[in-house]
This record gives structure tokens, C-alpha cells and sequence, in this order.
């Protein structure tokens, strides 16, 4: 049964009902869903509205399964849901959409991002376009390096592109040719003399991402950052959301940290400048004043004002993101959300500047919010799912919106909020064929008194007269949220398929519920999140009479890793453990890991000067409590969490003698995104949990049938 993501607008079932229901009856032509479905689905991504409000381009990555990758291609769709079309085809891919031209017929034009053969002698990635109506791509750069972000002017005359350079050269002909003088010395050798070294899953080349200013009618690529140490786009996710060009195309907002040396790897300073699109004058900084971190620039539809996203903690990436506008003329700067507290993770302008569009996680939620820019005052839009893209049309406002039991699709919301309604439904052939899990948010009383929120999933085709083994979902983060959202990562459906109940807790730390709430987590890894977790486990079995205590078993990655390798040792309440990419020493993973803002802000500074915040929650003290069986993944480009934390992980279980095993990926990151390895590690990650609470389980001597009724 296919549980439609318009229920979003309605109550979901109870989960945790005592009432008796008869087995559910499986649809015909239906089954549990799997990896194998998921990695089936296509991904909605990049929309992006015309200026008339008509349209809709985004792109669609299928995935091959043969070739081990995703494909893109763009996409094109009425604002009212109809005329759904496919724009391009290509064997490589097609992505980051933007409007070059709007008109009737062959003048509404589309430029894309493009590695297709035949871009240049290299096949790099550079910009092409097309019309709406068809036709054949044409290319619009050859530039000699890829370009990885996109923005056009309003009227079409100019695009503003990201690629890599180095600082010192005057032009990308330079870079083009230091990396083929690179390239051919046969030393695989890097001299580094200032952090940060490395970044995400890449090592450090020397070159930086910069903005360029290209005429599509032809001319000279300006490099808006010429000669400047720092990245725009920022590292290492950064994308045309770190740039605006104002509506008369002459100048360029952009966000970046100024050049300060090897204090990048533990500053998250970045400000908000402001830049002539011809490169007559440097750019100049807007925020100077505010030491933390500056993001997201975007011009009113007048281009009077520039609204952007501002932090107040310098050095603390999690602080609450407050919504700031300037005026360009007078240099005034105003805050407009300081009394609304939650932190939005995108801003976009009304058509008629009358309006701020955020979006936000709230509750559980990832929502839309409209802000008055003048008075400040929040109205929710969307309240339900998780919602991002915001894009006005001529039909409305719509929105990418997706939930815990549906991938991303266009949805339209209404102008005063209400119930979205569906545009698009590009998954129905696989997601009406699979059976899902029915999801529930509950709350309960958790650590220090406070409300903690929680979400359940039952196992697909739900017996109330059956017990079921539970899998318990750490997020990572630490400062995230395990709600109504869909992942390809970290699924609650592929465990509800498999027959297991679900239940994910959104600890002290998580995001949404204020910013008090998630700045209790600094300094208390191991305290206040450890509660909610043992009493939302104790709710959730309380509430939940065909759940089996005694078949329980926690999995988490990143922080949630960490949390693994923390309870291990103050636990045994589960049957089994998996921990992906976790921390096993606080103190090493500070020497090993790149960004280092975050292990000094969450424990208080370095560890040389403050040890005692290190060894306060340290796994690694807790080694010789370990005793429940545990699996053990890690990605060989994990820079964040180095792989020798994982590797550590496992040699202690080996040398203890614990049931143990080692998923090791030597070419992931801090993720796993390869789809041939993502059905791996489904595949290894579901085995382990039917080998010690499923299918085939069997108590391990030493280990708990029953659950205790709490943690030690």
C-alpha cells in the first residue's frame, strides 16, 4: 500500500495505540520496499521558476546501475502541474538549470551546466542552453576549466559562473596551464604550509573556487575575486546560493571568508561583499562588523536591499541564523526574525519584494515561512514534510516537498498556507507497487524536564497481535533532526520493509525546537542527549506493547556513530549495534579532522587547553564496558571523521573478543553514494540486524534477553 504524501495535510494514524487492529491485508502487486527501489526512484532537484511565472526547469537524476552512477538531465513542467516534459538527453549530465531568455515560442531559453562530449578538446563541464520548445543544446562558454555553479543576469546579457583558479594567476588560461605542467611531474608528492590541508573527501591544490563574470555574447571571463586566498563558492558544499547578481546586472552580492591564513580551518567568519560585475573595484565587505558567519545574499526585486543570513557566535556553526536586510543606498542594516526562534537554511525575495520566503525545521518539520520585511512578522506556509526550493509562479507559490513516506516532488502552496496540492508525481511507477511503514510523531518527557520530540514507524503489513524487534535511529550532526523527511541515506522505510518497527529521537541538540534546545548539547555530548535517548527508548516501549524490548538494536553514523561507540559502554540494553563513520577518541579526531571550529566550539576549546572537555564523554574510556556485538563502517575519504577512528572501533572488538564485523569503503566519503555500495551496505547493515533481533536471531551468550527498564 502506497501511503500518498497528501496525508501530510491530515493526521497519520496512531502508531502506539493499545487498541487491537486485524493484520493488514497486502495489496495485490505490491512488496516491501528495498534499497533496489529506492536507488529506482528518480531525484528532483535545482527548480527554478521562469521570470513570467510560467514554467518550471529543474533537474532529474536517474540512476544506472550498470555504470555505478546517477544521470541528470533537465526537465521542464507547467506552474500548474501540467505539460510535464523531458528538455534534454545526454549520456553524461545535464544540471543546475537557470532562465537565459523568457518569451513565446523558441525565445523562452534555458542555459545548464553540461559535461557532455564535445563541451571543449577536454570535455570539461561548461555552460550550454536551450529552448523551451526543443532543438538542439548549443554550447555558451569554453572556458579551459570546469564550471560548477550557475547564475544569469535578468536580461540574459551575462552569466556568473564558479571555477577553480589560483589566486596569483591573471586569467584561467594561466590555471589551465599549471595544471598540465602538474600533471605531468611524475611526483604524486604535496607540500602543504598552512591548514587546512584537506576538506570533506579532496585534498588542497592550491586553487580556489572564484566567481567569473562572462558576456554570453562574448569577451573575457572577469574573476570577480582576483587575486584573493579565499572561496566563492565556499568549501565544501557551497553552490550558486553564495552569490546573487543585482537585478541591473552591475554588481554581485557574495558570501566568503576574507583570506586569514591557517585560521580558516577554525573560523567560520564569513562575511557578506559586495563587488562590481566588471571588475573595475575590489570587493567590498558588507558585515565586516559581525564575527560569525554571513550567508545566502539575495537583492530585492528593486535591488534597494540585499537580505542575507547572519549567526552572532563567531566560531559556532550551529548558532541560530537570523534573517538581516540592508539598504544599499543608506548602508542601514535591520533584523527582522531576532524574536522568531528557529534558524532558517534558505531565503528567497516575493516577485513584488513584499515578502521573505525561509524555509526552516520546526517541530519535526522542515516548513515554509513567509517574513514581513518590515515588521518582521513570521506566518507559517507549510507545516508538514520537508519543504525546500521556494519559487513564486504566476500560479502561486510552489515548493519541492517530500515526507517519511514520499521522495521530493513539486507541490503548490496555497498563498495563506493550508493543504499543498501535488504537481508532479514523477515516482508513481515504484511508489505505487511497494509497501511502507506507517510514520508518527510522539513526545515525551525527557532529560531535564523538557519536551522531547520522537518519530515511529511501523513494520510494513502491521499485526498488532505480533511483537517486532526494533531498529533505533541515532541522527548524526550532532545538531540535525530525524523527521518527516525523506533520505537516501539513513531510511526508515528500508527498515520498516524488512519488519523491524522503527524509532528516532530527536535528542537535546536537535534543530527546530528552539535554539536553547540545541545549544544544550555543548559541552554535554554524553549527558543530556544519552537520556533522551534511554527514556525516548523506555516511551516508546511503553507505548508500544508489540515491540520486543529484548530485540533491540541502535545504529547510527557521524555523531550518531559516536553516540554508538559512547553507549557501548555505559549500556546493554541492546541486542546488537552498528556504528557508521563514529568517533571513537575525541582527542585524536581533533588532530585528524579538517574543520576544527567544531570539535573546539562543541568541547570547549583545543585539547591541549581544555583535556577535561575531551575526556568528559570519550568513548574510548568506556573500551573496556564494551560487550554487545557491533558492526563497524567507514569511508577511506572520510576527512571529517578519519578512517582510523572506525578502524580503532574494530580492532578493540577483535582484541576483546566481541562479535564484530568491518564494512570498509575505500572509495566513500563521510557518506556512502556509490549505488552499488549503497546496496551493499543496506545489504550487510539488515543482515546484521536479522542476525542478532530478526529473522534469524539468536540471544548471544552474555547478552540481555529482556531489555532493563533503564541505562546504567
Amino acid at each position: 500500500m502506497r501511503l500518498n504524501p497528501s496525508l501530510l495535510a491530515v493526521p497519520l494514524l496512531c502508531v502506539f495505540c493499545s487498541v487491537d487492529h486485524p493484520a493488514a491485508t497486502a495489496p495485490p502487486d505490491t512488496h516491501p520496499f528495498t534499497v533496489r527501489d529506492m536507488l529506482a526512484l528518480d531525484r528532483i532537484s535545482s527548480p527554478v521558476a521562469s521570470p513570467d511565472g510560467r514554467w518550471i526547469v529543474f533537474a532529474r537524476r536517474k540512476t544506472d546501475l550498470d555504470a555505478d552512477r546517477g544521470r541528470t538531465d533537465l526537465w521542464i513542467v507547467k506552474s500548474d502541474g501540467t505539460g510535464l516534459r523531458q528538455l534534454t538527453t545526454n549520456a553524461a549530465n545535464d544540471g543546475s538549470p537557470q532562465w537565459l531568455a523568457t518569451g513565446e515560442g523558441s525565445s523562452a531559453t534555458v542555459a545548464f551546466l553540461s559535461n557532455r562530449d564535445g563541451a571543449t578538446a577536454k570535455g570539461t563541464t561548461q555552460v550550454w542552453a536551450i529552448d523551451v520548445e526543443g532543438g538542439e543544446a548549443r554550447r555558451v562558454t569554453d572556458l579551459p576549466v570546469d564550471v560548477d555553479t550557475l547564475r544569469v543576469s535578468e536580461d540574459g546579457k551575462l552569466l556568473a559562473v564558479g571555477a577553480e583558479t589560483y589566486p596569483d594567476c591573471a586569467d584561467l588560461a594561466c590555471t589551465a596551464a599549471r595544471d598540465k605542467e602538474k600533471a605531468q611531474k611524475k611526483s604524486t608528492g604535496m607540500i602543504f604550509d598552512k591548514l587546512p590541508i584537506r576538506e570533506w573527501d579532496t585534498w588542497y591544490t592550491g586553487k580556489r573556487r572564484h566567481v567569473f563574470v562572462v558576456p554570453v555574447a562574448g569577451g573575457p571571463a572577469v574573476d570577480i575575486l582576483k587575486g584573493i586566498d579565499a572561496d566563492c563558492p565556499t568549501r565544501p558544499w557551497g553552490d550558486e546560493n553564495d552569490y546573487a547578481l543585482s537585478p541591473d546586472g552591475k554588481q554581485l552580492a557574495l558570501s566568503f571568508k576574507k583570506p586569514m591564513g591557517s585560521q580558516e580551518a577554525w573560523s567560520t567568519n564569513e562575511d557578506i561583499w559586495l563587488a562590481p560585475t566588471d571588475g573595475s573595484a575590489p570587493a567590498s565587505d558588507l558585515s565586516a562588523e559581525n564575527q560569525a558567519r554571513d550567508s545566502d545574499p539575495v537583492f530585492s526585486p528593486d535591488g534597494k536591499s540585499i537580505a542575507w543570513l547572519a549567526m552572532k557566535r563567531p566560531g559556532y556553526e550551529s548558532d541560530r541564523y537570523r534573517v538581516v536586510v540592508r539598504d544599499r543606498a543608506g548602508g542601514a542594516l535591520r533584523t527582522l526574525t531576532e524574536d522568531w526562534d528557529r534558524s532558517p537554511g534558505s531565503l528567497a525575495w516575493s516577485r513584488a519584494g513584499d515578502r521573505l520566503f525561509a524555509t526552516a525545521d520546526d517541530l519535526g518539520h522542515h516548513g515554509v515561512f513567509s517574513i514581513d520585511p518590515r515588521s518582521g512578522r513570521v506566518t507559517t506556509l507549510t507545516s508538514a514534510g520537508h519543504a525546500g526550493a521556494v519559487m513564486e509562479t504566476s500560479r502561486g507559490l510552489v515548493v519541492l516537498l517530500d515526507s517519511l513516506t514520499s521522495p521530493a516532488d513539486l507541490w503548490s502552496v496555497p498563498a495563506g498556507g493550508g493543504a499543498p496540492r501535488r504537481l508532479t508525481d514523477i515516482n508513481a511507477d515504484v511508489m505505487d507497487h511497494v509497501r511502507l511503514g506507517a510514520p508518527e510523531p510522539f513526545t515525551f518527557q525527557g532529560a531535564k524536564g523538557d519536551t522531547v520530540h520522537a518519530w515511529s514507524v511501523k513494520p510494513i503489513d502491521f499485526d498488532a497481535g505480533k511483537k517486532y524487534p526494533l531498529a533505533f535511529l541515532v541522527h548524526g550532526g550532532p545538531q540535525g533532526s530525524f523527521g518527516d523527511g525523506w533520505s537516501y541515506r539513513w531510511n526508515a522505510q528500508t527498515y520498516a520493509a524488512a519488519g523491524y518497527a522503527v524509532v528516532m529521537v530527536d535528542f537535546h541538540g536537535s534543530t527546530g525546537y528552539g535554539q536553547a534546545f540545541t545549544d544544550a548539547i555543548n559541552g554535554d555530548w554524553g549527558g543530556a542527549p544519552y537520556e533522551d535517548l534511554m527514556m525516548g527508548l523506555d516511551a516508546a516501549l511503553q507505548r508500544a506493547p508489540w515491540v520486543d524490548g529484548g530485540r533491540t538494536c541502535a545504529l547510527g553514523a557521524s555523531y550518531g556513530g559516536w553516540m554508538i561507540d559512547y553507549l557501548a559502554g555505559k549500556t546493554d540494553r541492546f541486542r546488537c549495534l552498528v556504528t557508521h563513520d563514529g568517533i571513537l577518541s575525541n582527542p585524536m579526531n581533533y588532530y585528524g579532522t579538517e574543520e576544527l571550529w567544531f570539535p573546539e566550539w562543541e568541547l570547549g576549546g583545543t585539547p591541549w587547553d581544555h583535556p577535561e572537555g575531551y575526556a568528559k564523554y570519550d568513548p574510548m574510556g568506556l573500551v573496556a564496558h564494551w560487550k554487545t556485538p557491533m558492526l563497524v563502517v567507514h569511508g577511506a575519504k572520510d576527512y571529517r571523521v578519519p578512517d582510523v577512528q572506525g578502524l580503532a572501533v574494530f580492532t578493540a572488538l577483535q582484541r576483546k573478543g566481541i562479535p564484530s564485523k568491518l564494512l570498509y569503503f575505500p572509495d566513500e566519503n563521510h557518506w556512502v553514494l556509490k549505488p552499488a555500495d549503497s546496496i551493499l551496505w543496506h545489504e550487510t547493515v539488515l543482515a546484521w540486524l536479522d542476525q542478532y533481533i530478526g529473522k534469524t536471531s539468536q540471544a548471544p551468550a552474555g547478552l540481555p534477553v529482556q531489555a532493563p527498564a533503564g541505562a546504567k
